[in-house]
């Protein structure tokens, strides 16, 4: 073999090289595709999604329906072939790795923050649907998150309104961080607590993890409900986006007739215990899955519009929603009047308070 044969035949299987690993290796990028869509109203392995108990409930026509998007999960990344497929649909979106993830966070970690988050986003909806009816509320702190292999595993439960640990009575959430750090090291430590209305007590004694006191808990802040309202989504469901949804899906399940009309209304948002809604990501791909799921009309957080008037919505209407009384009143104006005019994501109001 001459030398430049043999020089052609090295750079060729090097050039074959490169392009597998570029085809082949992750990109520091995170893909977001069109998720699944779940109608609140409806149905979980035989039973209602939304169950209340302790008040009357009504069960009509229509769907609300929450949205969801697929995202690479953290430490996974994606092949430069998906990425560009990705890049190029007007159905899917990428960003850079390190804008949607830590550059230490794992899966267990996201999965950790996302239950919590959906615990939060339960609880500040059922309150903004009671507050709509006039029903009051008292605020709490409870326990948003057992972690595995801590001290709290198997004694405390995801909802336990904390009342007390020892001899400090429980007013926030540092206050229990307080009273761990403050346990005699290898001490059992008394907490008092409210599980299902009744009160219940617990000895735990806090495990020294990375020098820090630890029992394996997520204290934050919910509510103490007159009665008992529950949604049942499935764990593989997580973050805070579908509390709007949750809120109206709840406010029309304890109030008679159909929210809706019959209709299909789908959406998004985040919600606050003052009933504001806030942004969410995959804003243009959970449009798309509300279109492709036979959606009428779709409530987009204000602060998403601008993104919103870049998905193919098709027939699909894309409507404002500031807060959850304002969503409220935007469902029900849609329903007597399809062409009613309601707060819209345009050019000139994207983002705005309305």
């Amino acid at each position: 073999m001459s030398q430049r044969l043999y020089a052609a035949v090295v750079a060729g299987a090097l050039f074959v090289a490169l392009a597998v690993a570029a085809f082949t290796l992750p990109v520091p990028y995170v893909v977001y595709s069109p998720g699944v869509t779940v109608d609140v109203l409806g149905e979980r392995d035989g039973k209602e999604i939304i169950q209340v108990s302790g008040h009357p409930s009504y069960r009509d026509d229509g769907e609300l329906r929450m949205t969801t998007v697929y995202v690479t999960r953290p430490g996974r990344g994606v092949g430069l072939v998906d990425a560009v497929e990705a890049w190029i649909s007007d159905e899917k979106a990428v960003y850079p790795y390190d804008s949607v993830y830590a550059p230490d966070e794992t899966e267990e970690d996201s999965r950790r923050e996302s239950a919590v988050q959906m615990v939060s986003s339960q609880d500040a909806a059922i309150a903004n649907a009671l507050r709509e009816l006039g029903i009051d509320t008292t605020p709490v702190i409870e326990v948003l998150d057992v972690s595995e292999g801590l001290p709290a595993e198997g004694k405390l439960e995801v909802r336990d309104v904390l009342v007390r640990i020892g001899d400090t009575e429980v007013t926030s959430p540092q206050s229990v961080v307080d009273a761990v750090d403050a346990a005699p090291a290898g001490k059992p430590l008394t907490f008092e607590v409210m599980r299902d209305g009744k009160p219940t007590t617990v000895e735990i004694t806090p495990a020294t993890v990375d020098g820090d006191k630890r029992i394996g808990i997520v204290p934050g802040r919910g509510y103490d409900f007159p009665f008992d309202v529950s949604v049942g989504i499935p764990d593989s469901i997580g973050g805070p986006s579908a509390g709007l949804m949750f809120s109206l899906a709840i406010y029309d399940t304890l109030t008679p007739g159909s929210l809706t009309g019959g209709a299909d209304v789908a959406g998004t948002g985040t919600i606050n215990a003052a009933g504001e809604v806030g942004p969410i990501g995959g804003i243009q791909q959970k449009i798309v899955s509300a279109r492709d799921a036979g959606a009428e009309l779709f409530l987009v957080p204000a602060d998403n519009c601008a993104e919103a008037l870049g998905a193919p919505h098709g027939d699909m209407r894309l409507v404002k929603a500031s807060t959850m009384p304002g969503a409220l009143d935007s469902v029900q104006a849609w329903v007597a009047d399809h062409d009613a005019s309601l707060p819209a994501c345009t050019a000139d109001t994207a983002g705005a308070a309305g």
